[in-house]
């Protein structure tokens, strides 16, 4: 792509966005854009993955892969991570380095969620399947049910917000903490940044597009499909909210968090400047590192208060 298109970038960022192909069309081919996903795992063990207990099992249908801390002792916190990926890609191995990452920093037991994805599996099928897996944590031995938050990044920040809307409704269990990164929230696709960014790196309005036509299948969209759309966002966990400068989900992140202060809800939200949607390609840069940083520190406050 060609920076000179986003003068504000961050400039440890523009080496990666020289690279990165126009991908405004990566959704009209979903079994491609799943194979090109899949071609970024990293190959062999991740870092960290030694100090972390890992097993695969199913929830009531769901496939789930736990991580624990080893040689911790007693009931730790438990978070559910929900991928991203627009509702139609992604897996439980796309964020296996996040999880173990997660496992190791904030010492919690990390639940990672397969959930059924679009088209094939079209709403409410998906945010179902990241139901069943927190009532899984939540169950879990060796979990304390007080300490229970919920993560995910795009796709998987709005079923994080989705799954704490549930939780609220359906009465637990109880989230103590909800962390959305760069969250897709918003099926109306109305904001100044969805608007404008057509053609921002790795996720544009396009996608956009694309991402919520597959995700709702012809349907309406409801509070839990998209829950820009709830009215009533009082009773919710206390909040983590990330958004970018570069992304159209910007605004509908940014309105978000304000809506949940308005509702009395505790709200921590940053917007990095010069990042865009996935800057997690370039781990080393600054602003990559300060959002880490920042997530992590914010789990831990929350959970080992």
């Amino acid at each position: 792509m060609d920076v000179s298109q986003f003068p504000s970038l961050d400039p440890e960022l523009a080496p990666i966005v020289e690279l990165i192909p126009d991908t405004s069309g990566a959704f009209d081919d979903i079994p491609a854009a799943r194979a090109m996903f899949d071609e970024w795992l990293p190959a062999g063990p991740v870092p960290g993955e030694e100090s972390v207990e890992i097993r695969d099992e199913v929830a009531d249908g769901v496939p789930v892969r736990i991580y624990r801390p080893r040689g911790v002792a007693g009931d730790l916190p438990g978070i559910l991570y929900l991928h991203g990926g627009g509702f139609c890609i992604g897996s439980i191995d796309t964020e296996h380095g996040g999880a173990v990452s997660l496992a190791n920093a904030v010492q919690a037991v990390v639940v990672n969620v397969g959930y059924r994805l679009a088209p094939e599996h079209p709403y409410p099928a998906g945010l179902e399947d990241c139901y069943t897996a927190l009532k899984f944590l939540a169950a879990l031995e060796g979990v304390d049910t007080n300490r229970l938050a919920v993560h995910g990044q795009s796709a998987g920040g709005g079923l994080s917000a989705a799954t704490a809307l549930l939780a609220r409704d359906r009465g637990g269990p109880a989230l103590c903490f909800q962390a959305l990164g760069i969250p897709e929230l918003d099926d109306r696709l109305e904001t100044p940044s969805m608007t404008a960014f057509t053609n921002t790196p790795m996720w544009a309005r396009p996608q956009a597009i694309k991402s919520w036509e597959y995700y709702l299948g012809g349907q309406q969209a409801d509070q839990y499909a998209a829950p820009a759309r709830a009215e009533d966002l009082s009773g919710l966990p206390p909040t983590y909210l990330v958004t970018c400068e570069l992304d159209p989900l910007r605004d509908e992140g940014l309105t978000y968090a304000m809506r949940l202060l308005a509702a009395g809800v505790p709200v921590e939200v940053h917007n990095y400047p010069g990042a865009f949607h996935g800057a997690q390609l370039v781990p080393g840069a600054a602003v990559v590192q300060r959002m880490n940083d920042d997530l992590v520190g914010a789990l831990k406050r929350a959970l080992h208060a």
